[in-house]
């Protein structure tokens, strides 16, 4: 894909779950091609610095607190005068047998991937539709179409993201707002480096066509292409699987 610095510039961004892994690839790249960016996420030791690092402001989020989700939002959108750009890119991950799925377990992923979501789409859909449009890229998942072992209230959040996406981009297409959804396969983040094995590398790499796994880059590249006004996309749900998953 062709890139251009500055086709970005002008445009404002808010990105939750933006400090680390594929969140700060995308914060970065968008803040790169002229994009003004605020990141919303949880309030660990250095994330001020860090989002600072990347060329974003930083406010505090636990995207499982919806009242909290709208107040930031609306912080974040004063902050930038307005939102062009929303990327919900904050969740969380848990490897649980589904017989040992309580509800307690259940609720905490469905809570911050599909509620967390939604209340950050809902928080910021009037400004966009006050300002004439905008573009909402939403964080799925691989497992949203292959689901998986051990990964099942995963899955199902995922799932949920992308019926999500695709509901509002028929309700907020009318009004200039494009809704799409994004669905890494097997990215390699520093925060995966301890859970992940040499052989494990090895079997999700054979996976693959193109003989590699995902970079954080090869997800930000496409939220920076869905970011454009140029973009006729819309209630999509896009792999980056590197062709492991191909529907």
């Amino acid at each position: 894909m062709t890139t251009s610095p500055a086709r970005l510039t002008g445009i404002t961004a808010i990105v939750t779950g933006g400090i680390g892994g594929i969140g700060a690839a995308i914060v970065r790249r968008l803040v790169d091609e002229g994009a003004e960016a605020v990141v919303l996420d949880l309030p660990v030791d250095g994330a001020q610095e860090r989002a600072a690092d990347l060329g974003a402001r930083f406010l505090p989020l636990d995207l499982a607190d919806p009242d909290q989700t709208r107040a930031a939002i609306a912080d974040a959108t004063a902050a930038l005068g307005g939102v062009d750009v929303l990327v919900n890119c904050a969740g969380v991950f848990r490897l649980v047998p589904l017989l040992e799925i309580d509800a307690a377990e259940w609720d905490r992923v469905m809570d911050i991937n599909a509620r967390g979501t939604l209340t950050a789409m809902q928080a910021v859909a009037p400004a966009m539709m006050a300002r004439g449009g905008g573009r909402i890229v939403n964080l799925a998942s691989m497992a949203a179409k292959s689901g998986g072992a051990m990964e099942a209230h995963y899955a199902a959040s995922k799932s949920a993201v992308v019926a999500l996406t695709r509901a509002a981009a028929i309700e907020w297409g009318p009004f200039g707002i494009t809704v799409n959804a994004i669905c890494p396969g097997y990215v390699l983040t520093d925060m995966g480096a301890a859970t992940r094995s040499e052989e494990q590398v090895a079997q999700w790499t054979a996976r693959s066509p193109l003989g590699r796994l995902g970079q954080p880059d090869d997800v930000a590249g496409l939220v920076a292409y869905l970011a454009t006004d140029g973009a006729y996309v819309t209630g999509q749900a896009l792999n980056v699987t590197g062709g492991m998953v191909m529907h």
